[in-house]
């Protein structure tokens, strides 16, 4: 290996670590800011993972393998919590028409309400993360560009078996 790659590998590797754990962490972070906004509420009805799984169906109806996609959610994960929020009575669950194996899920009243509690944190969030943040829409736009590129790589990996 020449030394100039070895230089750059030394350069690479530090700031790819360390992004790998930014990534673990806010993932975590942001499942404690919407379990503390619902506590603020007074409301431990539904954990975090459920509100937020509730938040990206929104309006759309689905099928648990699409979330999955999506979402980026565990199989096993999905299932367990869609059960469990078509039990407490969030989401509606109907056989598809079309594919009789396929269960389509949407929100319930009860399931929007929790979708909007979510909804109007990050409304509140967009209001206030350049304030008091500091971070502004052009290094939002960085960063996503650099997390797309991120996640391009890391599904060629598993595409590609690089």
């Amino acid at each position: 290996m020449t030394q100039a790659r070895t230089e750059r590998l030394g350069e690479v590797r530090p700031a790819y670590l360390e992004s790998l754990t930014l990534v673990e962490r806010l993932h975590r972070r942001l499942l404690d800011v919407i379990k503390d906004e619902f506590d603020r509420r007074g409301r431990s009805d539904v954990n975090s993972v459920q509100a937020l799984l509730i938040y990206n169906i929104g309006d759309k109806e689905l099928t648990a393998g699409e979330l999955r996609t999506r979402g980026y959610y565990l199989g096993s994960n999905v299932s367990y919590n869609v059960k469990k929020l078509v039990e407490m009575g969030y989401l509606h669950h109907a056989r598809s028409r079309v594919d009789r194996r396929s269960v389509r899920i949407s929100l319930t009243e009860k399931g929007a309400a929790v979708h909007s509690v979510v909804a109007a944190l990050y409304e509140k969030h967009v209001l206030t993360v350049e304030q008091i943040g500091g971070i502004s829409g052009e290094e939002f736009s960085r960063m996503n560009q650099a997390l797309v590129r991120l996640e391009r790589f890391w599904t060629d990996q598993i595409r590609y078996r690089l």
